[in-house]
This record gives structure tokens, C-alpha cells and sequence, in this order.
């Protein structure tokens, strides 16, 4: 099998939204890429609502604002809105998210507590995988990266300078070689990267049917001492059942089946007279020893798993694609400063593991015990104080998201405060070119020619903010993350020793 002629700077294996985001993140810094992708048809009714509907997270709403993603994303999942039916739409409080099914509600959570934050043009956003993945798919084909589907990774061979990936029978060589391919990955196991944690305790069930009898099943979720059922009328349905995870893809999933699990565990005389749709999923959840392996390198499912509650996995392999494109076109261009590459696991395999615990915990509240039902009504309590639903609004929204990068103001390692600057431009905007950021609120201090030294990375904006946040000055990466803040005035050492670690001369 002789190898295409075509070098490509990067090859990503998966056109999930995970690769379809860092393939545009790549191109945008100038990269070429290919994109292989084992299906050759990228629709599914999972990826469409109810299944696909994804709840994106604070960080997520930023980092597709400043890649100028996030209005086409709200058209396209506006233009496929249905009339809501899902029991929570019905009740008097705005619920904000949910912990194991519990619910915590704006109404009680205690946003002063976030001090350097500003509103962001959306405060929350739930669309489809299918738009999702059709905005980054056209995003990513019109700044000119390919696309070949019907062929996943097979294996790869390292040979030197490139990888020479084998997929659908042809040969294609690249500088780098990125798996988003998903919780089997064939680029993680062809590497050599470990992945442990831990076994299911449950299979996971989600069902759209007809039913003769529903009555008898209640709107909402209810824990009974079988398991778990969520039910929306008129036949959504999702199931937990506490087997170990010994039914998932061990057998086909039938009416009969279903049925009898939904009996088993509501405790309801329900007929189901039609399966319309059905798959399965664990609460497994597992995570990669090393996201990169020479010029092998992990992001989404690929580097780790975990049960669905929550619907935390779509953002954090969202972040990860943000976190790792900029370091990696950097590499690419040969101007990346030393070890930049490889903070991209330092910064987010705790990212990763904190949310495996996240669902492991959510998972152990649903056990079907005495005690799980005990430890509930103590979290039900809790996330009814604004101590508890503020927790838990950083966690499920992810505000409480900062990275060690060290640096004594509190904003270092958090995402960027969405400034509007006293012409009216907001700061997710100047972040469109996937370019670094300085921003001077105090034009006197005259950090200018510390940008213009990196030129081509860093953009330098002089302008007054309307609400500063009492800041003088602020640096921010290519992901909108600040790497340095000050508020008082600052000397050229000090902001260029901030840039040292992110951008070379």
C-alpha cells in the first residue's frame, strides 16, 4: 500500500464534532488538514433531537463566539426547534442543570460570587449534534480542510518526520496524527496508550416508543428499587438498569426487551406496541494515561469516556480541541516556545479527570439502596441553598474552569471576561483570527511594542473598557484563556515574562 504524495500537517481521525472543531482551529492558523472518517454518512436520528439535543457549556458558548461559530450554531438549531414537551419545560422555576436528575434553579443561584465575570452575548444554549456538526463540517470544508468518509484509521507507522496512516484500503502521510475517534479508539490502541478506570455499574437505556398503559408511568425521573426511569410523554424514555452494564451491545435491543425492563424497574403494567428508536450506554468511565505519544495525540472520547449524565462529554472534548489547535499550529509553524506542546495534557487531563469523577459520583447517587436514597435527600436539601446551587452552576456550566498557570491575579487560568470596549467591540470578537490578545485599558503604559515583537501571534487593542473590572491590562491566549492581568500599571519585563511560555519573538 503505497502512501499518498500529499504531506499533510495533520491528519485527525473522526469527524465528530471534537475533530471537525480542531480541524478548523488547525486550518485557521494555516495548517492543512485531513479529516478520515470511518461512516460514510454523517446523519443519524441519535445525533437529532430528543438523543442528540446537547446542553453547551459556558466555555464552550465562548470559545464558538470567538471563532465567530456560535450565531450559525443558534440558526441552525433554531431552524430545527420543536415545541418543547420535556417535563422540566413545565414548571414554574427555571431550572440551570442537574446533578443525578436533581435539579438546582437560577432562581437560587448567587452569581455576585463570580466577581470577574461579564455577560456573554448567550447565557446558555442547547442544540443538536446534527447542527452542531453540520456548522463545523461547512466551517471546516470552506477554509479548505478535506474530508474523506467511508474509511477510518486502520493503523498507523511512524517513519521519521510523519505518520503514514492506513485507512480504507489507501495510505495517507501527515506531520501529526490526532485520534477523535471516539471511546474505541484505533489511534489510541495503535498507539500504545493506556486506558483504565473504572467498570459499569449500570446499561443505560434511551427509547423512544409507543406505549398502550402510559398512563401509569409518571412525567420525570423516579428512583425505584430496581433502577431508574425518565419519563416524557408521550414516549421518551430513559432507563438505568443496575446489571453491571452486562446488557450493553451484548445482544440485540428489542421491543420485547425494553418492555420488560421498563416493567421491571417502574413497577408499571406498560405495553410498549412499537420501538421507534433505541440504543444503549455504561456509566463506564475511563481516561488515557498520556494524551500524546510522540506525534500521536488524543482529544474528546478518545482520551476519555463517561456516562452521558450531565451531558458533559460534548464540551469537554470541545475544550480539548480549543486547548490543543494553537499549541499544535504553533509546533506546525516552528515557532511554538518551549514545551508548549506538551501543556496541552498538563492543563487538561485534570480537566478530564475531575469531570470522570463528576459522573462516577452522579452514577453512585442513582445506586437503587437505602443509602443512595438517603445521600439523595441530603443533596436535594443542599442544592436548595444558594451555597449549593452556586456550586453546582460552576460545576455543570463550567465557570469554575481555570488552569494553573500560575500568576497571583485571580483571572490567570480562567476564560477571558467578555470586555465591551468603549467603541462597542466585545472582546470575543478580537479573538476571530485565533490570534493572542493584549489588551491595555491604560494606552500610557505603552505595551505595544511588546506585540508588535511577536507580530503575527498577539494583536494589541488600546482601548478603554466599560466595565474594566479594575483591571489596567490583560493578556490572553489564542484559547481565551488569560495568561496574565494586572491592575495597576505594569513595565514591559513583567507583561513580556507573561508572554514567554505562550508566544516566541
Amino acid at each position: 500500500m503505497s502512501a499518498s504524495a500529499t504531506l499533510y500537517d495533520t491528519i485527525i481521525a473522526g469527524a465528530g464534532p471534537v475533530g471537525l472543531f480542531l480541524a478548523c482551529e488547525l486550518s485557521l492558523a494555516g495548517c492543512s488538514v485531513l479529516v478520515l472518517e470511518q461512516a460514510r454518512d454523517p446523519s443519524s436520528p441519535l445525533k437529532r433531537a430528543p438523543f442528540g439535543l446537547r446542553g453547551l457549556s459556558v466555555p464552550t458558548i465562548e470559545s464558538l463566539d470567538r471563532r465567530g461559530l456560535l450565531d450559525e450554531i443558534e440558526a441552525h438549531a433554531a431552524s430545527r426547534a420543536t415545541p418543547g414537551t420535556a417535563h422540566w419545560m413545565r414548571q414554574p422555576r427555571r431550572p440551570g442543570g442537574h446533578f443525578a436528575g436533581i435539579q438546582f434553579f437560577h432562581d437560587r443561584i448567587d452569581t455576585a460570587r463570580w466577581p470577574h465575570r461579564l455577560p456573554g452575548p448567550v447565557s446558555n444554549l442547547a442544540a443538536e449534534m446534527a447542527s452542531i456538526e453540520a456548522v463545523l463540517a461547512e466551517r471546516a470544508q470552506a477554509s479548505g480542510v478535506e474530508i474523506r468518509r467511508g474509511g477510518g484509521v486502520e493503523g498507523f507507522a511512524r517513519t521519521g518526520e510523519s505518520v503514514v496512516v492506513q485507512a480504507g484500503g489507501h495510505a495517507f502521510r501527515g506531520r501529526w496524527l490526532i485520534g477523535c475517534d471516539g471511546a474505541r479508539s484505533a489511534v489510541r490502541k495503535a498507539a500504545g496508550i493506556g486506558f483504565a478506570g473504572t467498570e459499569p455499574e449500570f446499561t443505560g437505556y434511551s427509547v423512544q416508543a409507543e406505549l398502550a398503559g402510559a398512563d401509569a408511568l409518571q412525567p420525570g425521573r423516579h428512583y425505584t428499587a430496581e433502577g431508574m426511569y425518565l419519563f416524557t410523554p408521550p414516549g421518551t424514555i430513559a432507563l438505568a438498569d443496575f446489571d453491571g452494564g452486562a446488557f450493553h451491545r451484548s445482544a440485540p435491543i428489542t421491543r420485547e426487551h425494553v418492555e420488560a425492563v421498563l416493567r421491571r424497574i417502574s413497577g408499571a403494567a406498560v405495553t410498549m406496541t412499537r420501538l421507534e428508536l433505541a440504543t444503549t450506554w455504561t456509566d463506564r468511565a475511563c481516561q488515557a494515561s498520556a494524551y500524546r505519544n510522540g506525534r500521536v495525540l488524543l482529544a474528546g472520547d478518545a482520551a476519555h469516556i463517561h456516562s452521558p449524565l450531565g451531558g458533559q462529554g460534548l464540551n469537554l472534548g470541545l475544550g480539548d480541541a480549543m486547548a490543543l489547535g494553537w499549541k499544535l499550529a504553533a509546533t506546525i509553524r516552528g515557532d511554538a516556545p518551549a514545551g508548549l506542546l506538551d501543556s496541552y495534557e498538563r492543563e487538561r487531563h485534570p480537566v478530564g479527570a475531575r469531570v470522570l469523577d463528576w459522573s462516577r459520583a452522579q452514577a453512585a447517587l442513582m445506586r437503587p439502596s437505602r443509602s443512595a436514597r438517603a445521600l439523595e435527600a441530603i443533596i436535594r436539601d443542599l442544592i436548595e441553598t444558594p451555597d449549593g446551587a452556586t456550586y453546582f452552576a460552576e460545576r455543570v456550566w463550567g465557570v469554575s474552569l481555570r488552569y494553573d498557570l500560575g500568576g497571583s491575579h485571580p483571572l490567570v487560568g480562567c476564560s477571558v471576561p467578555d470586555f465591551v470596549l468603549s467603541d462597542g467591540r466585545r472582546v470575543g470578537s478580537l479573538l476571530r483570527d485565533g490570534k493572542g490578545l493584549l489588551l491595555d485599558f491604560d494606552p500610557g503604559q505603552s505595551l505595544q511594542a511588546l506585540a508588535s515583537r511577536r507580530s503575527g501571534k498577539i494583536s494589541y487593542v488600546a482601548a478603554d473598557a466599560r466595565d474594566r473590572l479594575g483591571l489596567q491590562a490583560v493578556l490572553v491566549r489564542p484559547d481565551g484563556i488569560v495568561a496574565w492581568a494586572s491592575e495597576t500599571a505594569s513595565d514591559e519585563a513583567a507583561v513580556g515574562r507573561a508572554m514567554t511560555p505562550w508566544f516566541s519573538e
